[in-house]
């Protein structure tokens, strides 16, 4: 363990992540590091596309449909059969043949009791055949098509997927962010009940106030421990969120050197934001590749009803032992055209069946488009909302302080009750902890707006610094 030391202190902060995460034990990661591993958002989210699970399945869901169009595209070409068969049996049309085959059969062999009563022969054959499709009514050109396309839908849907982690990690991230900020409100609430209890206890022990007001500052000083003990955890909880989100194990201790603070980010209007989701989106993308499937799906299912022709070939040598002569070879080769008369309606059927699925396609597009459009622009005014109440609540926090000053005053010069006074402290912590949740929510609305909107990426202005 003390020899990975000198390799961690080389490697960057990313590294050094990627590295414990990969080959530390989780007791030795806290005993080493001392503490949480410094890292940036820019690092979480590369991490991320490299390690996360959800990743790795869209990845593995591409290269499954790389390898359909492969099989599709194999039925446009010959396929070649090599067999090597050994039998030996007295059954009569198995003898005679045999013996032709081997080009071994004499005068002798046309004795009636040889004909009949034959003695056991051994025969080994090796066979080469082949077969190939030369028209099919263009239905393999169909199906390799729509492997295409489903390849397509794949590669769009890994896309989509690399934009839900982004997402995830950034809305994990910022999730770290507002819990140290809510843990540092808590600590803050933490002090001002203390302040409140021993102004409280002086009064009362001055006789100046009486036992309810030391009481009520002592239950605002359990509650606001509480609280602090809740944030501690919030901080913790949301550490794990984080590693989960990135793909690594949620023992490793992480630490966002980045803070919540206000940061100008652009703004494009709602109407410039559905077009381009409806042009980006990569899920409608995918639908559409499977719509444009559905399609060559339909095309297959009618191109049954056309001909098929086959070419094949195959060369045989028999032989008395194995792997040795004195037998003989054939060959045959042909053609065959297929037309099928009649199977009950079974294909008529099946391409009922599958322009009724074409149908169900095309409908689900056009849901999915208007689900999108209604994604924006809910995401558009949720982002706009969290801005605004950015302002508001950051005006909120000095009017709140200031309030709180004066309460206090009051209360020292016994013009306030205390119950004015913890009213006061109330709304000047709720006001913190309104204009850290506001700030949270703008920034993970911008980027739930570029998920709505199908730009979001590694480069956005919320991930990079």
């Amino acid at each position: 363990m003390i020899g990975v030391l000198p390799i961690l202190r080389r490697l960057p902060n990313v590294g050094r992540v990627v590295f414990l995460a990969l080959f530390l034990p989780a007791a030795a990661i806290t005993q080493e590091t001392h503490g949480a591993s410094p890292l940036t958002l820019q690092q979480a989210v590369s991490i991320a596309l490299e390690k996360n699970p959800q990743r790795r399945a869209a990845l593995a869901d591409t290269k499954a449909a790389a390898a359909n169009v492969q099989e599709a595209r194999s039925f446009l070409l010959p396929h070649v059969m090599f067999s090597e068969t050994g039998t030996r049996g007295n059954d009569p049309v198995y003898v005679f043949g045999s013996k032709l085959r081997q080009q071994r059969f004499t005068t002798t062999d046309f004795a009636l009791n040889v004909l009949n009563t034959p003695t056991p022969l051994n025969n080994f054959s090796t066979r080469f055949g082949g077969t190939w499709n030369l028209f099919d009514s263009f239905a393999s050109w169909h199906s390799v098509t729509r492997a295409e396309h489903g390849k397509e839908a794949a590669t769009h849907q890994l896309e989509r997927a690399d934009q839900e982690i982004v997402f995830g990690v950034v809305n994990s991230y910022y999730g770290v962010l507002l819990a140290k900020k809510q843990l540092e409100v808590a600590q803050q609430a933490v002090k001002t009940a203390e302040a409140i209890f021993e102004r409280s206890k002086s009064r009362f022990e001055s006789g100046v106030a009486v036992e309810s007001d030391l009481l009520n500052a002592q239950v605002r000083l359990a509650a606001r421990k509480q609280e602090l003990i809740r944030a501690q955890n919030n901080v913790s909880l949301g550490r794990a969120e984080l590693a989960k989100a990135m793909g690594i194990s949620t023992e490793i201790a992480l630490e966002p050197i980045e803070s919540l603070a206000e940061r100008a980010l652009p703004t494009t209007p709602v109407e410039q934001l559905e077009k381009q989701a409806m042009e980006m989106r990569p899920d409608l993308k995918s639908i559409r590749s499977e719509e444009a499937a559905q399609r060559q799906s339909v095309a297959i299912a009618k191109s049954s009803f056309g001909p098929r022709v086959n070419a094949f070939a195959d060369w045989e040598a028999d032989n008395p032992t194995f792997a040795s002569g004195g037998g003989g070879n054939n060959w045959i080769a042909g053609f065959e055209v297929q037309l099928d008369l009649f199977q009950g309606g079974a294909k008529r059927a099946e391409l009922q069946r599958q322009r009724a699925l074409q149908d169900k396609v095309a409908a689900l597009k056009d849901a999915a488009s208007d689900a999108i459009r209604l994604e924006v622009r809910r995401a558009y005014y949720d982002l706009d909302a969290a801005r605004q109440q950015v302002e508001v609540s950051k005006a909120a926090i000095a009017q709140a302080q200031e309030s709180l000053r004066i309460t206090q005053n009051r209360y020292e010069s016994g013009f306030a009750p205390i119950t004015d006074l913890l009213s006061a402290e109330e709304a000047a912590s709720r006001t913190q902890a309104d204009y850290w949740q506001a700030l949270y929510r703008y920034h993970t609305g911008y980027v739930n707006l570029e998920l709505a909107a199908g730009t979001l990426n590694a480069q956005s202005p919320v991930v990079m610094p």
